[in-house]
């Protein structure tokens, strides 16, 4: 039995995440991590993928030890994106684990869980039964579980194509900017699939990210892609976080695409095949995305921010589609998970079937000015977020995640980060003069300027 060790700090609310040069995660910590999921999900295997940070090979073999010391079996995926993982996991009915840190710098690492069939696992369905049975140390078992290595990109290649309809994909010109990621892996086999033409940007994995973080929320990250979109003249640009599960979009005149015009899109796209759909988004997205889903005649569903609330609700509602603002896309013929590549799939057959560019389909479903995401520093967020209810109160206020207030031609809500002491305003109204007038009202509420 291992002596006590406090994995507070990186246990966050959806997975673990740490740096791997000051101890935060280590192989130790990797060993108990994997010992606890064995013991937590009970089940006789588990399916392991790892992106290509240099401390991934390390941590994924300690975890390996970790898990097969419970007598559980592990089938090591190798280097993919997570949504392969998820594939694996839903696919072969097994849980599974990605050790990733998804865009955070090279010296981050961590893991993300899953139950059996792609469910997703957080501090509000086991992450912390997880946490306590890692801080406490589990003694090996008498019996030792196996290892297999199993390559899961052709079944996954063929998955993706099942969900789409690889003919009705036509001859567009698409630059993927894996950002040194771990899209890279699969993109050049599900191309080989298809009409379109791959352009080839930044898709080698190199954990150090040599060329931009691969964070594509941020803008300035979008730059090269910007760039070789003019160079190229293409169709659609696509921009990979470094696992891959979310993917940002550029149209032909290198403008990004904000999650909600994506969301609205997909939901669209998968409305004209499946009438009276439920749709599922998260409450941060543009009013339009409701209204589109009305428009074509489905149900849309508000929730939390978050994949973990996502899944439930789209397992309790059937939906067939959920989306957020920060280029998570989910399917409910893909075990319910998020995938970059898909959502890019989608959108190529929602192109090719149009027949338009992309910057006049979306200007279909862009009626809103709206802020991005704002962080403001705060002290206490509990007493900020009081002090804006209290200086809106005239207007409707509801308190699903953070605090949403909204007027018949405007909104925002605010939120407490889970990590930071932040709080994160997003706001929208009919134009641009009117949401920064809300974004100076809200910031001067959160500062107590009453």
């Amino acid at each position: 039995m291992l002596s006590m060790r406090d994995l507070h700090p990186i246990f966050k609310a959806y997975d673990v995440r740490g740096r791997t040069d000051i101890g935060d995660l280590d192989e130790e910590v990797a060993y108990r991590v994997g010992a606890a999921f064995a013991r937590f999900v009970g089940a006789p295997g588990i399916a392991l993928g790892r992106d290509c940070r240099a401390s991934s090979p390390r941590l994924a073999a300690a975890f390996t030890s970790g898990v097969t010391g419970q007598g559980v079996n592990v089938l090591d995926i190798g280097e993919v994106a997570t949504d392969t993982l998820y594939f694996v996991s839903g696919s072969r009915a097994v849980p599974g684990v990605m050790i990733t840190a998804s865009h955070n710098p090279p010296e981050w690492n961590g893991l993300k869980f899953c139950r059996t069939g792609a469910a997703p696992i957080g501090v509000e369905s086991g992450l912390l039964d997880i946490r306590d049975f890692a801080e406490s140390g589990l003694a090996e078992g008498e019996t030792k579980g196996a290892v297999a290595h199993f390559d899961p990109i052709p079944g996954y290649v063929d998955h993706l194509l099942s969900i789409v309809d690889p003919a009705r994909i036509g001859a567009l010109r698409v630059v993927a900017d894996g950002g040194n990621g771990m899209a890279g892996v699969a993109l050049p086999a599900v191309f080989s699939r298809l009409d379109a033409e791959l352009i080839p940007l930044f898709l080698e994995p190199d954990g150090t990210f040599p060329n931009h973080p691969a964070d594509p929320l941020k803008p300035e990250n979008l730059r090269d892609l910007e760039a070789a979109m003019r160079v190229e003249h293409a169709d659609l640009g696509v921009a990979f976080d470094g696992d891959a599960d979310r993917a940002f979009f550029v149209d032909e005149t290198s403008r990004p695409l904000p999650g909600s015009t994506t969301t609205a899109l997909i939901a669209r796209w998968f409305l004209s095949r499946e009438p009276g759909a439920t749709i599922v988004h998260n409450l941060i997205v543009s009013h339009a995305v409701p209204e589109v889903v009305r428009a074509a005649g489905g149900t849309p569903v508000r929730t939390r921010v978050g994949h973990s609330f996502i899944k439930q609700i789209m397992a309790e509602t059937g939906a067939a589609f959920g989306g957020e603002h920060s280029g998570h896309y989910y399917f409910r013929d893909n075990f319910r998970a998020d995938s970059g590549t898909l959502a890019m799939l989608v959108l190529l057959q929602v192109m090719s079937e149009d027949g338009r560019p992309l910057s006049e389909i979306r200007a279909d479903l862009e009626p809103y000015s709206t802020s991005g995401e704002i962080n403001l520093d705060v002290d206490d967020q509990a007493a900020a977020i009081e002090r804006v209810a209290t200086r809106f109160h005239d207007a409707t206020q509801d308190r699903l995640d953070g605090l949403t207030v909204e007027w018949p031609d405007r909104w925002f809500n605010l939120r407490p980060s889970n990590t930071e002491p932040v709080l994160r305003l997003n706001a929208e109204a009919r134009d641009a003069a009117a949401v920064a007038e809300l974004v100076e009202l809200v910031k001067a509420a959160v500062r107590g300027e009453l």
